[in-house]
Protein backbone atom coordinates (compact mmCIF):
# COMPACT_ATOMS: atom_id res chain seq x y z
CA UNK A 1 0.00 0.00 0.00
CA UNK A 2 1.10 3.78 -0.64
CA UNK A 3 0.97 6.37 1.72
CA UNK A 4 -2.39 7.88 0.58
CA UNK A 5 -3.94 4.72 1.71
CA UNK A 6 -2.95 4.26 5.19
CA UNK A 7 -2.64 8.00 6.13
CA UNK A 8 -4.76 10.93 6.00
CA UNK A 9 -4.46 14.82 5.28
CA UNK A 10 -6.61 16.60 8.02
CA UNK A 11 -6.64 20.27 8.95
CA UNK A 12 -6.16 21.30 12.58
CA UNK A 13 -6.51 24.74 14.78
CA UNK A 14 -3.38 25.94 16.02
CA UNK A 15 -2.76 28.56 19.18
CA UNK A 16 -0.65 31.38 18.22
CA UNK A 17 0.61 32.58 21.77
CA UNK A 18 2.97 35.73 22.56
CA UNK A 19 5.10 36.01 25.58
CA UNK A 20 4.53 39.79 26.34
CA UNK A 21 7.86 42.07 26.52
CA UNK A 22 7.39 46.15 26.60
CA UNK A 23 8.00 46.15 22.82
CA UNK A 24 4.98 43.77 22.24
CA UNK A 25 2.94 45.85 24.50
CA UNK A 26 4.03 49.28 22.75
CA UNK A 27 3.01 47.69 19.55
CA UNK A 28 -0.40 46.66 21.00
CA UNK A 29 -1.03 49.70 22.17
CA UNK A 30 -0.22 51.76 19.01
CA UNK A 31 -2.22 49.33 16.90
CA UNK A 32 -5.25 49.12 19.57
CA UNK A 33 -4.91 53.49 19.34
CA UNK A 34 -4.94 53.71 15.84
CA UNK A 35 -8.39 51.56 15.74
CA UNK A 36 -9.71 53.68 18.09
CA UNK A 37 -8.58 57.31 15.72
CA UNK A 38 -10.26 55.11 12.34
CA UNK A 39 -13.30 54.41 14.76
CA UNK A 40 -13.53 58.28 15.53
CA UNK A 41 -13.54 59.12 11.92
CA UNK A 42 -16.22 57.08 11.39
CA UNK A 43 -18.37 58.74 13.92
CA UNK A 44 -17.29 61.97 12.32
CA UNK A 45 -18.20 60.66 9.16
CA UNK A 46 -21.26 59.28 10.08
CA UNK A 47 -22.46 62.51 11.79
CA UNK A 48 -21.66 64.40 9.19
CA UNK A 49 -23.70 62.46 6.72
CA UNK A 50 -26.77 62.48 8.97
CA UNK A 51 -26.45 66.45 8.98
CA UNK A 52 -26.60 66.53 5.46
CA UNK A 53 -29.05 64.31 4.46
CA UNK A 54 -31.01 66.21 7.10
CA UNK A 55 -30.59 69.77 5.48
CA UNK A 56 -30.71 68.31 2.54
CA UNK A 57 -34.50 67.23 3.51
CA UNK A 58 -35.03 70.94 5.50
CA UNK A 59 -33.95 72.47 1.75
CA UNK A 60 -36.09 70.62 -0.10
CA UNK A 61 -39.13 70.63 2.40
CA UNK A 62 -41.74 73.66 3.28
CA UNK A 63 -41.64 75.78 6.11
CA UNK A 64 -43.28 74.70 8.52
CA UNK A 65 -41.67 70.92 7.61
CA UNK A 66 -44.49 68.66 6.74
CA UNK A 67 -44.90 65.43 8.91
CA UNK A 68 -43.60 63.05 5.98
CA UNK A 69 -40.22 65.11 6.39
CA UNK A 70 -40.31 65.30 9.63
CA UNK A 71 -40.82 61.73 9.91
CA UNK A 72 -37.70 61.03 7.69
CA UNK A 73 -35.71 63.33 9.47
CA UNK A 74 -36.20 61.16 12.87
CA UNK A 75 -36.02 57.92 11.23
CA UNK A 76 -32.29 59.21 10.27
CA UNK A 77 -31.54 60.47 13.11
CA UNK A 78 -32.77 57.20 14.80
CA UNK A 79 -30.66 55.17 12.05
CA UNK A 80 -27.47 57.77 13.07
CA UNK A 81 -27.73 56.76 16.32
CA UNK A 82 -27.94 53.20 15.86
CA UNK A 83 -25.29 53.36 13.82
CA UNK A 84 -23.06 55.30 16.60
CA UNK A 85 -24.28 53.05 19.24
CA UNK A 86 -22.62 49.98 17.58
CA UNK A 87 -19.56 51.75 16.63
CA UNK A 88 -19.07 53.13 19.52
CA UNK A 89 -19.60 50.03 21.15
CA UNK A 90 -16.90 48.81 19.35
CA UNK A 91 -14.66 51.76 20.48
CA UNK A 92 -15.62 50.72 24.17
CA UNK A 93 -14.16 46.91 23.18
CA UNK A 94 -10.79 48.62 21.74
CA UNK A 95 -10.41 50.96 24.86
CA UNK A 96 -11.05 47.62 27.59
CA UNK A 97 -8.29 45.97 25.48
CA UNK A 98 -5.92 48.69 25.58
CA UNK A 99 -6.55 48.79 29.81
CA UNK A 100 -5.96 44.64 29.38
CA UNK A 101 -2.50 45.45 27.61
CA UNK A 102 -1.49 47.60 30.21
CA UNK A 103 -2.06 44.99 33.26
CA UNK A 104 -0.04 42.24 31.58
CA UNK A 105 3.20 41.21 33.42
CA UNK A 106 6.16 40.76 31.11
CA UNK A 107 7.15 37.01 30.17
CA UNK A 108 3.70 36.25 30.50
CA UNK A 109 1.92 33.83 27.42
CA UNK A 110 -0.86 35.44 25.95
CA UNK A 111 -2.81 34.15 23.32
CA UNK A 112 -3.29 35.51 20.32
CA UNK A 113 -4.53 34.51 17.07
CA UNK A 114 -5.97 31.16 15.75
CA UNK A 115 -4.61 29.60 12.44
CA UNK A 116 -4.95 26.15 10.93
CA UNK A 117 -2.17 24.07 9.58
CA UNK A 118 -2.36 20.51 7.64
CA UNK A 119 -1.19 17.21 9.54
CA UNK A 120 -1.02 13.33 8.48
CA UNK A 121 -2.63 11.05 11.00
CA UNK A 122 -1.95 7.43 10.94
CA UNK A 123 -3.62 4.32 11.88
CA UNK A 124 -2.14 3.89 15.97
CA UNK A 125 -1.80 7.81 16.18
CA UNK A 126 -3.01 9.74 19.20
CA UNK A 127 -5.31 12.40 17.45
CA UNK A 128 -5.56 14.42 20.41
CA UNK A 129 -2.62 15.22 20.98
CA UNK A 130 -1.53 15.55 17.30
CA UNK A 131 -4.62 18.45 17.62
CA UNK A 132 -3.24 20.46 20.25
CA UNK A 133 -0.49 22.24 18.99
CA UNK A 134 1.16 25.67 19.32
CA UNK A 135 2.89 27.93 18.46
CA UNK A 136 4.66 30.32 21.19
CA UNK A 137 6.47 34.11 19.78
CA UNK A 138 8.30 36.29 21.44
CA UNK A 139 8.74 39.97 19.18
CA UNK A 140 7.58 38.38 15.98
CA UNK A 141 10.10 35.34 16.67
CA UNK A 142 9.20 31.72 16.66
CA UNK A 143 10.50 30.67 20.45
CA UNK A 144 8.72 27.42 20.47
CA UNK A 145 6.04 24.58 18.62
CA UNK A 146 4.20 22.62 21.27
CA UNK A 147 2.54 19.55 20.36
CA UNK A 148 3.08 16.64 18.02
CA UNK A 149 3.56 17.63 14.41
Amino acid sequence: MDDAQTSLLLKRPVTIKVIVTSRWKEEMQQQLQAQIAQIDSQIQQLDTQGQRAIAEIQRQSLTPLPPQAAQQIDNIQIQVNQQKSEILEQKNQFLQQMQQVQFLDLHQEVPQAQMESFFRVEKGDNLVAKLNVEVVIRDGIVEEIRGEL
